[in-house]
């Protein structure tokens, strides 16, 4: 079966961009970032700060938080669960 046109332009939202979401396993605000870039078909990649120290390092030297979710949407820092920002940094 054929994708849609709408259906091609919606996977294709966030080519080009880089997306990382920091984490840990445990974090229900994590799981609804999780679950807001599934919605929108954005694709990510996590990087679980309770299991890397090197990651915990890289996520505080970007957002100077050492709390998750902490997003890096092609540069753009958003800390927390922040779906008007998500949105905006994604073009969505």
């Amino acid at each position: 079966m054929e994708k849609s046109a709408k259906q091609v332009k919606e996977t294709m939202k966030n080519d080009g961009k880089k997306v990382k979401i920091y984490t840990t396993s445990t974090c229900p605000w994590c799981m609804k970032t999780k679950e807001f870039f599934k919605e929108n078909n954005v694709k990510y990649e996590e990087v679980n700060v309770g299991t890397s120290e090197d990651a915990r390092n890289e996520m505080f030297q970007k957002s100077g938080q050492l709390g998750v979710p902490v997003v890096d949407a092609n540069g753009t820092i958003i800390v927390g669960f922040d779906k008007d920002a998500l949105k905006k940094a994604l073009g969505i």
